[in-house]
């Protein structure tokens, strides 16, 4: 079953176009992760799919309606977004920021119900950090933030949930704490999670469906057999890499890679 396409999406910023063309589908209740060298128009493409950019031309569409056509509070109780950089928390405290993943079902005052109360409490449970309710969360650490910000957006109760880069200045067991959450909430409850990695194999791992871009269009989608390979390594990031398999998952990974043009440097002499 896919929920979110997108057809003929061509993106960019004033005349300078950073997705091209590209067709997409989006598997429900799985894990997809957009993959490709720095510049390639991951970042662009997930704001598109997410509304934050709107397209020259083309269309994306979630439940077979264009996302142009929604109402802003109907599709964040659809999809929630976590930004690469999310903004400075001023002093907030984990319950507070979590908090406002509550606003697309807020009217009147916006005063919080027993319910939302309850779904806060729900999504701190789920991400471990409900010991840091009352902490500010400028406080915590890099991990323990990334967190709180995961919490914020399960707390939208939503079934699509988008992040860009959600392992980027955290140390190796900070990444995979951050990515077996993830992993847990796909499993358990359902959740489709769309998130752009650098990793190849973390994506690998932890991918149901890969995208792999070069200069905004799409080299290849499918899983981690189809996409991680050295055909498609050497097209998308310019390297000869060395495929093995991941002796705890079996997926492939890249064990070891030199750049193309050094290679072929070393072949000539």
């Amino acid at each position: 079953m896919t929920r979110i396409t997108a057809e003929q999406l061509n993106v960019g910023y004033g005349e300078k176009l950073i997705v091209k063309d590209t067709c997409i589908q989006i598997p429900d209740h799985k894990i997809t992760t957009i993959i490709g060298a720095n510049g390639c128009g991951k970042s662009t493409l997930l704001k598109a799919l997410t509304r934050i950019l709107n397209p020259q031309s083309g269309s994306v569409m979630l439940d077979g309606k264009s996302i142009d056509k929604e109402d802003t509070k109907a599709l964040a109780r659809k999809m929630a977004i976590l930004p690469q950089a999310p903004e400075l928390t001023n002093g907030l405290t984990v319950g507070e920021l979590v908090s406002y993943g509550r606003f697309p079902y807020q009217s009147g005052l916006g005063r919080l119900s027993k319910k939302d109360h309850d779904v806060i409490n729900w999504a701190l449970e789920a991400t471990n950090t409900i010991a840091y309710k009352y902490e500010t969360v400028d406080s915590l650490s890099g991990g323990q933030r990334q967190r709180v910000w995961i919490a914020m957006a399960l707390a939208q109760e939503t079934e699509i949930i988008f992040l860009d880069e959600p392992t980027t200045y955290l140390d190796m067991a900070h990444q995979l704490e951050v990515l077996e959450l993830l992993e847990h909430l796909n499993k358990t409850s359902g959740r489709t999670i769309i998130m752009v990695l650098h990793d190849i194999n973390q994506a690998a791992r932890f991918a149901d469906n890969i995208i792999a871009m070069k200069n905004g269009s799409v080299v290849r989608a499918g899983d981690a057999e189809e996409v991680v390979c050295c055909d498609v390594l050497q097209e998308v990031f310019h390297i000869n890499a060395c495929v093995a398999r991941d002796p705890w998952t079996n997926k492939p990974m890249c064990v070891t890679y030199n750049l193309r043009q050094a290679m072929q440097e070393s072949k000539a002499n």
